[in-house]
């Protein structure tokens, strides 16, 4: 009976194997920093095929054209001979009567190298990028190196990865052969696939059981500066608290980082940031951070993708559970998903003892002067249903400050109508209990569906003033509620190149200030004909060191309005980068500041209500 059972156990294995789609990735014979993909098909169903890559993928908000990444691309039948087909567009392929097509073989550029040069395209936001550097690491986010037919989305894929024996993967995948030059992966479908970034380099990792799993942590560093185990302490006090947050919304039993410093002779990546998956995370941060940043950097953003396990991975709506690789239908919840997802990682820290309620209340006071950069008034259902759109996608970002912000006004709103019982975590524990992963929700009913699981009509009252009509939120009415006044404030008059400072990057490789394409220019820029894409090399003189960089801002506090300046920048012209000089008179910003504080004898009624809301508990 045993060996009955091994013998079918065998044949199940070898059946499933020989209906997924094998796709090969070689990472060991690289040439031109190239690395080739085969994929090999079960017989096709059909005689004419659609092949793709994805257009965007889900947790990004841009159309970011994987496809064009893509060279040398061949398709063969069932005898070894080359198929005729058409390209669609840069993600597209289509091939007519390709019943025998039994492989396809290409070569994969990565994104990292393009970030370089932008002038044909807007780069793909390095955490959601793909990176290849012989002998040092490859970033593998799947979706930037395999593809998938049409209607076969669902076919299981067999993931093989041919890679040096000295370099390791991190991943929350589980390797299948014990071999030392290959791993070996089974995933479910495409979507699997896709939720499955790997990175490849020289073994640089730990691993740490916190609340129940099992975490792995893998780190690059180009220059060595940082080792993974750097890292540990401060990982597992934010892992430990935030299971403890969640409760039994979260179930995962593994979680895998792969934090990629960028920085030495690699390329110059600007996007620094990270992109959520199911399991993991990947993450990309500039090595020239100093230790208690890139802490201060991973309690924050790795704390947001991990939240996001329960929204949108887990509870989502049908545009993101069906997701359209090809031709992307967004969400109008763009307001839960990742607004209320940021609110989730400023409030656990709160309520988990990681910072004190002043330097909590000041972050949701910087989100609220933030959100005035924002058209205050577009409904956020439109602006998230049409983010790919050029009209709405500049307004993205505020999906992290007035985001966070309504999910806060929406908790104090379920603390005040249920006399503390209820707030917006239980909320989102109730909705993730009616759905889940394998459940999906109709976008237009949620509003709907919220008011079943809270018991509370008020909910949708809030929802259409605030989220899907264009009243401006009263954050002072809401904060009034929990003890907090809000004083309005001019600030102190800025000099400096875009309006919100806090947006500036650094490129390790120029030396330069880099900022986000999404950034909103100073009106000093504006005058003096400054680009978004200029990177600023020196400012009278006074060049750009990042070790030094408050004696650079120490200086443009000095500056006065109308004072004559010289900025030194570099500038993008054809893919080669021009040394210029930009002078104009100093424009000085004066903002108006909604500033939050605590009262000094709040109420018996606001100062329980403020308890609840800041503590959780009821």
């Amino acid at each position: 009976m045993r060996k009955t059972a091994i013998s079918l156990g065998l044949f199940a294995a070898f059946l499933a194997n020989a209906q997924s789609i094998k796709t090969t990735i070689d990472l060991v014979n690289v040439k031109d920093d190239k690395v080739a993909v085969t994929m090999e098909f079960p017989k096709m169903k059909s005689g004419d095929i659609k092949f793709h890559f994805p257009k965007t993928v889900p947790g990004t908000y841009s159309v970011d054209d994987y496809g064009r990444f893509i060279e040398g691309i061949k398709f063969y039948d069932n005898k070894g001979k080359e198929l005729a087909f058409t390209k669609v567009n840069d993600n597209s392929y289509s091939l007519k009567n390709a019943q025998n097509l039994s492989k396809i073989s290409y070569l994969v550029n990565d994104s990292f190298d393009e970030e370089m040069d932008t002038s044909k395209h807007k780069a793909v936001f390095s955490p959601s990028g793909t990176d290849i550097e012989q002998g040092k690491v490859y970033m593998i986010n799947t979706h930037g190196f395999i593809g998938y037919i049409e209607n076969m989305q669902d076919v299981p894929y067999q993931l093989l990865i041919q890679k040096p024996t000295d370099f390791y993967g991190t991943t929350a995948l589980v390797d299948q052969d014990k071999s030392e030059s290959t791993d070996t992966f089974t995933l479910a479908n495409y979507a699997k696939v896709t939720d499955s970034p790997l990175m490849y380099t020289k073994p640089d990792y730990i691993t740490f059981n916190a609340g129940g799993m099992e975490l792995v942590l893998g780190v690059y560093s180009p220059t060595g500066k940082y080792k993974a185990a750097d890292f540990k302490d401060n990982l597992e006090k934010m892992v430990i608290a935030q299971k403890k947050f969640l409760g039994d919304m979260n179930t995962n039993k593994k979680y895998a980082i792969m934090l990629y410093l960028s920085g030495g002779d690699g390329p110059k990546v600007k996007g620094f940031g990270a992109l959520e998956h199911h399991e993991s995370t990947s993450v990309v941060l500039p090595e020239a951070m100093p230790k208690n940043a890139i802490d201060q950097t991973i309690t924050d953003v790795v704390s947001h993708e991990f939240f996001h396990t329960v929204n949108p991975l887990k509870t989502h709506s049908e545009e993101i559970h069906y997701f359209d690789y090809a031709d992307p239908k967004m969400s109008q919840h763009l307001w839960m998903y990742e607004g209320g997802t940021e609110y989730f990682a400023n409030l656990f820290q709160i309520q988990e003892g990681l910072i004190t309620k002043e330097e909590f209340l000041q972050r949701m006071g910087e989100k609220i002067a933030n959100s005035k950069n924002y058209d205050d008034t577009m409904p956020f259902t439109v602006m998230s249903k049409n983010v790919l759109q050029d009209q709405y996608k500049d307004q993205y970002r505020n999906v992290y400050e007035k985001g966070a912000l309504l999910a806060m006004c929406m908790d104090i709103e379920l603390r005040k109508i249920s006399n503390g019982e209820m707030g917006y975590r239980d909320m989102i524990r109730k909705l993730s209990q009616r759905f889940g992963e394998n459940k999906p929700f109709k976008d237009d009913k949620l509003i709907d569906e919220l008011v079943t699981v809270t018991g509370y009509p008020q909910v949708k009252e809030f929802y259409n003033k605030y989220i899907a009509g264009n009243q401006p939120t009263p954050y002072a009415e809401y904060l009034n509620m929990v003890g907090i006044e809000v004083h309005k404030q001019e600030s102190a008059p800025l000099f400096w190149f875009i309006k919100d400072p806090n947006q500036t990057g650094y490129d390790d490789k120029t030396k330069a200030f880099a900022f986000d394409e999404n950034s909103a220019l100073s009106p000093f820029a504006k005058s003096i004909g400054f680009k978004i894409t200029d990177q600023v090399l020196a400012l009278d003189g006074k060049t750009v060191d990042i070790q030094k960089v408050q004696d650079f801002i120490g200086y443009t506090k000095t500056i006065k309005d109308g004072q004559a300046v010289t900025v030194t920048i570099l500038r993008d012209n054809g893919g080669k980068k021009e040394k210029m000089e930009l002078k104009g008179k100093a424009i000085l910003d004066k903002m108006t500041m909604e500033m939050p504080q605590f009262k000094a004898n709040p109420t018996p009624a606001e100062l329980k209500l403020q308890t609840q809301w800041l503590t959780g508990k009821k």
